[in-house]
């Protein structure tokens, strides 16, 4: 599996980009935030790869960054979501917005990402909701998921708190917290209230 490019770019597309590594040139499918991210041609550039084979072809995905990457493998599982659709769902939205209307349940906003209707907003909320774990707030207001938070959660549950009230918690704890046995720390205090 090639799990990252880094090369010179030879031309881009808002849908593709062509990289070439040491004299190999990798054509990559790409989002609207790759392509964005992506320097002029004859520039050096570097992306985050997905490889995906089929029984006709072996495509590879190409990402700005590892959470954008990681929502893509996410999105990719949800039943009747492929890898075309993956990348044109994170070209309308941003994969802390995604995490954030999954986390809330919002239907109406992922409805207004263009090629998902209601029923697959449903469905992502629902395969997704679990996967993503909580998401938290930030100064800006906007949620993002937090990597500490959701192994904080994994921690709590893991000790046999119900996983409703070890969000709850971690999600109060992570307000002040800096470090992730801070927030566990805190966490438990709380749940022993």
């Amino acid at each position: 599996m090639i799990a990252f490019l880094r090369g010179t770019l030879l031309e881009k597309s808002p849908q593709t980009a062509v990289m070439d590594v040491n004299g190999v040139g990798y054509r990559l499918f790409i989002t609207l935030s790759g392509y964005e991210s992506l320097p002029q041609a004859g520039q050096p550039a570097q992306m985050h790869t997905v490889t995906i084979a089929r029984e006709d072809a072996l495509h590879l995905y190409g990402f700005a960054d590892k959470a954008e990457k990681e929502m893509f493998l996410k999105l990719n599982s949800v039943t009747r979501i492929g890898p075309k659709l993956a990348c044109a769902i994170l070209s309308g939205i941003r994969p802390d917005a995604l995490a954030n209307a999954v986390a809330a349940g919002d239907k109406t906003r992922l409805s207004k990402v263009p090629g998902v209707g209601g029923k697959t907003a449903e469905r992502i909320i629902m395969e997704l909701k679990d996967k993503l774990g909580p998401a938290v707030v930030t100064a800006e207001g906007a949620a993002t998921p937090d990597r500490d938070v959701s192994d904080a959660v994994a921690a709590l549950v893991n000790l046999g708190y119900q996983k409703a009230h070890a969000e709850k918690a971690a999600l109060k704890a992570a307000e002040d917290s800096t470090t992730l046995a801070e927030l566990i720390r805190k966490s438990l205090k709380l749940l022993s209230l």
